[in-house]
Order: structure tokens, then sequence, then C-alpha cells
């Protein structure tokens, strides 16, 4: 494929935007490994480095965007892969430094690919995408610290978000009790199709909070940080774990020292984008087996490159839920 297309991000007089383009091969930053791309997706992160109003995601310009995606290896210099492979690659710089997964073809560094794990298809891996990468490694990180089904239920912040959902999906298959936090209405009949046992609206924050409040969830998940990310700490059980892994509603946490010595509460931080090979490829394994979505098609929908800016100004508003799929192939 002499030429193909690409959605390529561009700074013109300091405004940030991007457009389907026709690209080339040589055009692409380097890698060992050349794949021809089948799917990739859309995620919090992409929407705010397409547009510019994430601050300084993408680091150089212009590039393509999306950070991650799913193909067939059409040549590889590395000797872990050859042609006709399918593969993964999410994370690392793709996306921010190095062109991303919105194009047809993509050329990476081998150490940024996973093999597509048996049980998994190239449009199940890219609908999980890292926003599913993320929510296993969430689990798998509150599992290393304790939580099972039986210590009682888990709360998800932010649920109708792409690693919520997500997360929702992977617990229920898993036999937690799930509690779903919304600010949507009208969300409860999804909620509950991915298995949510309970769906609660998103909690008032009035006056001075107590330090410690009436202790209600084993676990939770949270993507929404500041004031909520402060309450979960509140109301978290004793022995009780928090996988933090967005800040839809900010960066600043506002808490005291009383949830993490008098309960012993563990905050734990997820962070996806530079995780070592060996975990990241034990998550993608767990993706395919205990760990997969039974309700990916409910979650997951297709669209095209030039769907993108309008998809963009949607998710941005808070107006979409669950996951996008890039259909390039």
């Amino acid at each position: 494929m002499e030429k193909f297309k690409a959605y390529r991000i561009f700074n013109e007089n300091d405004r940030v935007a991007g457009r389907v383009v026709e690209a080339a091969l040589s055009e692409l930053t380097g890698g060992e490994v050349v794949f021809r791309t089948a799917y990739a997706s859309v995620n919090y992160k992409d929407a705010l480095a397409a547009t510019g109003t994430g601050g300084r995601i993408i680091r150089k310009y212009p590039l393509i965007g999306g950070i991650d995606a799913t193909g067939v290896v059409t040549s590889s210099s590395d000797a872990r892969f050859k042609a006709g492979d399918e593969v993964i690659c999410t994370s690392f710089e793709f996306g921010t430094s190095h062109d991303g997964g919105w194009s047809q073809v993509c050329r990476v560094p081998a150490d940024w690919v996973v093999p597509l794990p048996p049980g998994l298809t190239l449009y199940e891996a890219a609908a999980l995408g890292v926003a599913g990468y993320t929510a296993g490694l969430a689990v798998e990180l509150l599992e290393l610290n304790g939580m099972a089904p039986a210590k009682g239920k888990v709360l998800v912040n932010g649920a109708t978000g792409g690693v919520s959902t997500l997360a929702i999906d992977m617990l229920a298959g898993l036999g937690y009790p799930v509690v779903a936090v919304t600010g949507k209405q009208g969300e409860q009949g999804y909620l509950q199709k991915l298995g949510a046992q309970e769906v609660l609206p998103r909690p008032v924050m009035e006056g001075s909070p107590r330090p410690l409040e009436k202790a209600l969830w084993a676990a939770a998940f949270d993507s929404v940080g500041g004031e909520q990310l402060a309450w979960l700490t509140r109301t978290v059980q004793p022995d009780g774990v928090i996988a933090a892994y967005g800040n839809a509603a900010g960066i600043e946490l506002r808490t005291t020292v009383l949830p993490f010595i008098l309960r012993g509460v563990r905050l734990i931080g997820v962070n996806s984008g530079d995780t070592p090979m060996p975990l990241r490829r034990r998550i993608w394994n767990r993706l395919a087996a205990d760990l997969k979505p039974r309700r990916l098609d409910d979650i997951a929908h297709v669209i095209a490159l030039e769907d993108l800016p309008g998809y963009f100004e949607r998710m941005l508003k808070g107006q979409i839920r669950g996951r996008a799929v890039v259909k390039l192939g």
C-alpha cells in the first residue's frame, strides 16, 4: 500500500485540529514493526490531544493521532514478529510523539507490540484498547491488594466512561457485586445490563465533609478525581482499596490522612502508559480469558476516520458512553 488514509493532527497558528490526509510509509515515524491496521479506538486522552484542549499531550506536530491500534504485521526487522502476525499496540508514545493508530498503516518499535492472544479478535482487542487494558490492570492491582468478591460491594465511579463501563462488565463477570455511579440520567438500564446491581446518582458535595463517613464499599474504581475521589476515601470500608485512573473532575485531591491510618484504606494509582511488557502481556491474556467483557457489543460501536471531529466534540461534552472503534481495514 504505497498511499493510505490517516488522521493527522496539526498545530497551525496556535490552533490544534486534525483532518484525514493521504500518507505514505516513508512519512511515518520509525520502528521495527509495520502492520496494516484493522481497527483503532477513541479515548478521552485522544480527544484532548486532537483538539488541543488537554494541554501538551502531543509533543510534536504534525502527528497522526490515536493511542491504540490492532492489525496484521506486513514486515518486521525484529525476530519476535513476522508477516501475518496479528498484533496490538497501545500506549507508550503512540499517538503523542510517535505516529499513532488512526492510520491504515502503522510503524512502531517492536518493544511496544503485543501478540494478539487467543480468545480475542482484532476488533475485540481494539474495542478494549487502552481503556480495557487500564480496567484490567486496575482489577489486577486491586486483587493483589486484597479485593475479593466476598468482601462486599465494589463502586465504579464515572460509570458510563470507556474504562468504567468495561470495568463494570469485568467485575460482574468475576462475581463482584457492582455499584455504578453516574451523573447521567437515563443510563440505569444500560449500566444494569453491563452487570451493575445498583445504579446511584453522582454524590452531592455540600459544606465541610467529615474526615470519615459511613463505610460502604470494599473497593472502588474512579475515573473522576477531585471531590468525588476524596468522598470515596471517606466512604470505603476498613482495609478497602481504591483504583484511581482518571481526572474528569479535576486533579486536586483534598482529603485527610484519617482514612489511611484509621481504616487502612489504600489508594492505588493505575498507570497504563508504560507498564513492563511481562505485566502488559499478562493483562492482555486475562482480557482474552477471565476478564473478557461479556457485553462488549453493547459497549462498543464502529465509526470511520471522517467521523472523528464530531466524536471528539461529543466526547468532551460528556455526551457519549462506552467505546468508539475506528474501522481502518
